[in-house]
């Protein structure tokens, strides 16, 4: 039935052309049997590993269907924008008013996950960002949805919550300190969830340190929270700047367990002074399911490497994205933002996918522990 629904629609599109109308698949132009689908994420500077591996993860949700969806060819469109959001901006525009995409994947911060989603819903084009994890990617300032814009990752309170209540509940910590980069969505979101969650627990956050996204010398900080005996260190920031935070922290005699968000999962990571802390991550590929195994086995034999946390998400959100075209029979951008707002239990590598009200996946969260060798170990599944 799929076949036949994607037959007619070319049948369509060619007739349409014949007499000079518009595709109602039209933003990949009229009368054509390809669909265009943008992808916007770092491939260079400081956060290059997490676009790495997310496009990697579409691409590998989209060899496995062929480049196919129904009788349609699906070309990808990729973009680097170094973790900027205005080149972030410059590339989602150009790719839906030039390159006429159907829908955009990523991208994968959040700062320019948030100002791409504005773009998209002046446009009309559905994004769905795998890794975006602040609130604001789907919700404008005044509290109102985003009608076009989804995502495949958990959101930021989701996992705040999580780590202040394994390191209260289960580690047994009393006495945090909470560090965040007062420039970034990302880490803000992390520390305010974290402490308001660790607070009404019952425990005491001794000290709540800004920093801005161009320091690199945290030894003045550490001298004066090490004074203030933290029992743990929560660290929500990407894998560069937790890496220099932590030694930081170890130089001054810090030896308390720390905390952090899915930023810290990275090849890059230093986790040689990071061994034994916790972070929430959207997957682990000791996860025995057999939909994480299947996705782990496939991407080491393509790339040769194992997994990481954003190319699962990558290959889920794009999976996410083909569902919906072929659900749709379009690639008309109400009709995707339809079919995308009603996915329910799509078996995809992060659980039984379907998302809230709000555009973002009702699934859990993977706590894992950094091991000396650059290894994850898992340790639970916080739902």
């Amino acid at each position: 039935m799929k076949r036949i629904l994607a037959g007619f629609l070319v049948a369509s599109l060619f007739a349409l052309a014949a007499c000079g109308g518009r595709s109602p698949a039209g933003r990949s132009g009229a009368g054509a049997e390809t669909v265009k689908i943008g992808w916007i994420g770092p491939l260079s500077g400081a956060n290059k590993t997490y676009g790495e591996s997310a496009k990697r993860g579409v691409e590998l949700a989209l060899e496995e269907a062929g480049y196919k969806v129904g009788d349609l060819t699906v070309e990808l469109i990729a973009g680097d924008d170094r973790s900027d959001s205005t080149e972030a901006v410059n590339l989602a525009t150009k790719m839906m008013t030039q390159d006429r995409v159907a829908a955009i994947i990523d991208p994968v911060t959040s700062g320019s996950a948030i100002a791409v989603s504005a773009i998209a819903e002046t446009y009309k084009v559905p994004m769905i960002t795998a890794t975006a994890t602040a609130p604001k990617v789907t919700v404008n300032d005044d509290g109102k949805r985003k009608p076009f814009v989804f995502r495949a990752c958990f959101i930021d309170p989701f996992q705040g919550q999580a780590a202040a209540n394994f390191a209260s509940r289960e580690l047994g910590l009393k006495r945090a300190a909470v560090f965040y980069d007062k420039g970034n969505d990302y880490t803000i979101g992390l520390a305010e969830a974290f402490r308001e969650t660790f607070e009404a627990n019952g425990g005491e956050v001794v000290a709540w340190q800004s920093y801005s996204s161009e320091d690199t010398d945290f030894s003045a900080i550490m001298t004066n929270v090490a004074a203030l005996k933290p029992d743990v260190l929560y660290l929500p920031d990407y894998y560069g700047r937790v890496s220099l935070i932590a030694k930081a922290a170890k130089d001054k005699g810090i030896n308390v367990p720390m905390l952090g968000g899915d930023g810290w999962d990275s090849p890059d990571l230093d986790s040689a002074t990071l061994a034994g802390g916790y972070f929430t991550a959207h997957y682990s590929e000791q996860d025995q399911r057999e939909a994480v195994q299947q996705f782990a086995t496939r991407f080491q034999e393509r790339y040769g490497e194992r997994p990481d946390s954003f190319a699962a998400l990558g290959y889920d959100a794009a999976k996410l994205l083909l569902g919906a075209i072929e659900r749709a029979g379009s690639t008309d951008g109400e009709a995707l933002r339809a079919a995308l707002q009603s996915t329910q239990d799509f078996p995809a590598v992060g659980g039984q996918l379907s998302f809230d009200e709000w555009g973002n996946p009702i699934k859990s969260a993977a706590l894992l522990q950094v091991q000396a060798d650059g290894s994850y170990k898992y340790i639970t599944n916080v739902d």
